[in-house]
């Protein structure tokens, strides 16, 4: 019997696909299919995959041309597949002439024609490009990253940035980038916006746009309290347009792993969490206006393990910051100190403080260790008693979550419902706690 195999995302399974199995299963008398997983396409950069892996396995399972079907998880899987099986021919297409020749030296190696005309690429190509705004002036460094990875996702294009800044474009390194300094003009260009701008102009850009009928991604805090985030949630459903909370850690795959494990028990119960995020940052008074303190701008990712793992029904909370001047709403450094029934964390968070920018969650069976800086990161450590016991995880992070986070967006779009990694209620939660440091309430100043 000649074993044949070959491997594919096989999203939007099409008469290319399909002719290419038939040619695959031509070429022998039974035919494996490795699938590769939704992980391991991230980890190769294919972020705009349409379709989850169990409907793209069933889409191969009905042709009825495979004999078998496995799924392809991580680099270096080929070669224990075909010694795993005794494959005797490995095939794929022939754009990947010349890729796959190393394993000449375990089996045949066979490039396949495609059907020309036709693939994945064109007709996820051909759905309807969305048009994304960019706003705001100061947090250049963040806009810049978001502009570049708008380049990796498929569907998107940036149809301009709103600013007061007329060098901004030269600052993103974006050259040819439309720059307007009135939000209407914007609204006029765009399918959606990314809002960066302040948090004061959150509230009233957001609700300007979802009159406008655009979909919003808007950086964390949202509003700056729960009763103004509940109108504009209720506003995007009534509209049927997406409002999508932006804290790019949320899809970062290793904190999104993370948040699985301790939620299957891993480490028992969660009793305590202490989340750091520090940054300095050079303020200049007269841009204070502009600037985004620190509990804005590190907040809504140092509470989001918080709230997602200790939940969001906490008895007490305490802030105790450190102000620039005593009448400022510019905090160097904040503590947040929360008391659940069963648990406690503390949250501190920076931009005129330097710290170790660290995670730990601790539970009654082990703890969960994630080094500096824990929101961009790769790699974590579940520890127990017996350090035998200990595991490592790794994961590739590509473009800090925000890609996945882009690509999230644009499903929610075409399928008009959310598809946030961050809930209503932590989204409420984290301006709650917004409130509370603006109004000086539960506020300590150092």
């Amino acid at each position: 019997m000649v074993k044949v195999i070959t491997y594919g995302s096989y999203d939007l399974l099409h008469y290319g696909h399909i002719r290419l199995l038939e040619r695959a299963k031509a070429l022998g008398d039974y035919l494996i299919v490795g699938v590769t997983s939704d992980d391991f396409d991230k980890k190769r950069g294919k972020i705009n995959t349409q379709q989850p892996l169990m409907e793209r396995v069933e889409a191969i399972r009905k042709t009825g041309i495979a004999d078998e079907i496995i799924i392809e998880e991580y680099e270096g899987q080929k070669i224990d597949d075909i010694l795993r099986f005794g494959v005797d021919i490995f095939t794929v297409g022939s754009d990947w002439v010349g890729k796959f020749d190393y394993l000449n030296e375990y089996c045949e190696v066979v490039y396949l024609p495609r059907t020309t005309g036709i693939s994945s690429s064109d007709i996820r190509s051909c759905k309807r490009q969305i048009r994304l705004g960019f706003v705001g002036d100061y947090e250049t460094r963040i806009l810049k990253k978001f502009y570049n990875e708008c380049k990796y996702v498929n569907g998107l294009e940036v149809s301009g940035i709103c600013s007061m800044t007329k060098t901004i474009a030269d600052e993103m390194e974006a050259p040819g980038l439309y720059v307007t300094d009135s939000f209407n003009d914007l609204l006029d260009r765009s399918d959606a916006l990314f809002i960066l701008s302040h948090p004061d102009l959150h509230y009233a850009q957001i609700r300007e746009a979802l009159e406008r009928g655009k979909h919003v991604l808007c950086e964390s805090p949202v509003t700056l309290d729960r009763e103004t985030y509940c109108e504009l949630t209720r506003l995007a459903k009534e509209k049927n347009l997406i409002l999508m909370n932006d804290i790019k850690t949320a899809y970062s795959t290793a904190y999104y792993r993370l948040i699985l494990l301790v939620k299957s028990g891993k480490i028992g119960d969660v009793v305590s969490i202490d989340a750091t995020c520090t940054s300095l940052h050079e303020i200049q008074r007269e841009n204070l206006k502009y600037a985004w303190n620190s509990i804005c701008y590190w907040g809504p990712t140092a509470l989001l393990p918080v709230f997602q793992l200790l939940g969001t029904d906490y008895v007490d909370v305490k802030l105790i910051s450190k102000l620039l001047d005593k009448d400022s709403r510019y905090d160097q450094f904040t503590r947040i100190n929360l008391i659940y029934p069963n648990g406690t964390a503390t949250v501190s968070v920076g931009r005129g403080v330097k710290s170790e920018g660290e995670l730990v969650i601790s539970g009654t069976k082990g703890y969960i260790y994630v080094p500096s800086p824990w929101w961009k990161t790769d790699y974590f450590e579940i520890r127990y008693e017996n350090p035998a016991d200990n595991k490592r995880y790794f994961f590739q992070l590509e473009g800090e979550g925000i890609r996945q986070e882009l690509v999230a967006f644009l499903k929610a779009i075409d399928a008009g419902r959310s598809a946030s990694f961050i809930s209503d209620d932590v989204a409420s939660c984290i301006s709650d706690i917004m409130d509370l440091f603006h109004r000086k309430e539960n506020l300590v100043t150092i």
